[in-house]
């Protein structure tokens, strides 16, 4: 008698086949549900208030593109909008060159002490971006600042950190010394990955230490500056923090425009108006990928 295959071993088998295909996604589930939950939906909801106003005679009601069109004729968006893209060229450039400055100091420091180096430049990032502007606020402060007294001790006079003038390179202040050291690491990574070999080669055929930054440090170093480039005009762009902080020490310094982040909070917390603070946060979105994408789409030709 021929024998019947059995077929209970396949069974088994393409059902752990099955298992094992399907634990990664169990795994994975988790943080998609919370990534819809807290992020997916909020944005779909904020568009879905950006399209409606609340009207205290006929309640809520589907306007379209009004609040855009009323965010795009307001001067207070615009004003906050112009300041940003004012701090943004002169910070932006500020941080990179001092985190590339520091990332090169680390790569080529011989002696013992470079974690430890690395570790204090880092420090800054890991203190809350609150309490580093109520820290940098204290010392800005015009009757008991210590940066005033410095100033007055070596006869500056007293100068206003926080005045009308001066209030947009304080906060551009604290916001290099706090994100410097994160991207100093981002770019001494990059520059423990070059190889040593090119190094080596470029020293033994008579490159002295500068020609090697310039020719090939930099050179290599040209993507990840992009993108540490692209995070900061990001940050940039959603300047808020810092201003919300300082507003109630720095009088008359920090309008509730100031920023359209602060624009729009102030339209949610003071106004009640979600329906026009959602289309401000939407325009600027807008506003910060085109400037992104402008800045990208400008480097790659150069780089071409």
């Amino acid at each position: 008698m021929t024998a019947l295959p059995d077929t209970s071993l396949d069974v088994v088998s393409a059902r752990g086949r099955r298992r094992t295909s399907i634990t990664p996604y169990l795994f994975i589930a988790p943080f998609f549900a919370l990534f819809l939950t807290f992020f997916v939906a909020p944005i779909f909801y904020a568009g879905y208030l950006s399209v409606f106003v609340d009207r205290i005679v006929g309640g809520v009601s589907f306007v379209g593109l009004e609040n855009y069109k009323r965010v795009l004729t307001d001067p207070d968006f615009w004003s906050g909008l112009k300041r940003v893209v004012v701090y943004g060229l002169i910070q932006v450039p500020v941080m990179l060159l001092l985190a590339l400055a520091l990332a090169l100091l680390l790569d080529s420091w011989r002696s013992r002490g470079r974690a430890l180096l690395q570790l204090t430049f880092f420090l800054p990032f890991a203190i809350p971006s609150v309490v580093a502007a109520l820290m940098w606020g204290y010392m800005y402060g015009q009757n008991f600042g210590v940066l005033t007294q410095i100033a007055e001790a070596i006869g500056l006079g007293n100068p206003n950190f926080l005045g009308p003038t001066m209030i947009l390179p304080s906060i551009g202040n604290i916001a290099v010394w706090a994100t410097a050291g994160a991207n100093m690491v981002i770019l001494y990574s990059a520059l423990r990955s070059i190889p040593v070999e090119l190094l080596e080669s470029a020293r033994l055929d008579g490159a002295n230490e500068r020609q090697v930054i310039w020719h090939i440090k930099l050179p290599l170093l040209r993507s990840t500056l992009l993108f540490t480039a692209t995070l900061a005009i990001i940050a940039a762009l959603q300047l808020f923090t810092e201003p919300q902080v300082l507003q109630p020490i720095a009088t008359g310094s920090i309008t509730n425009a100031f920023t359209p982040n602060v624009y729009a909070y102030t339209l949610i917390a003071k106004a009640q108006q979600y329906n026009l603070a959602a289309a401000v946060a939407f325009t600027l979105t807008a506003v910060i990928l085109i400037v992104t994408g402008a800045f990208l789409l400008v480097t790659r030709k150069r780089s071409r």
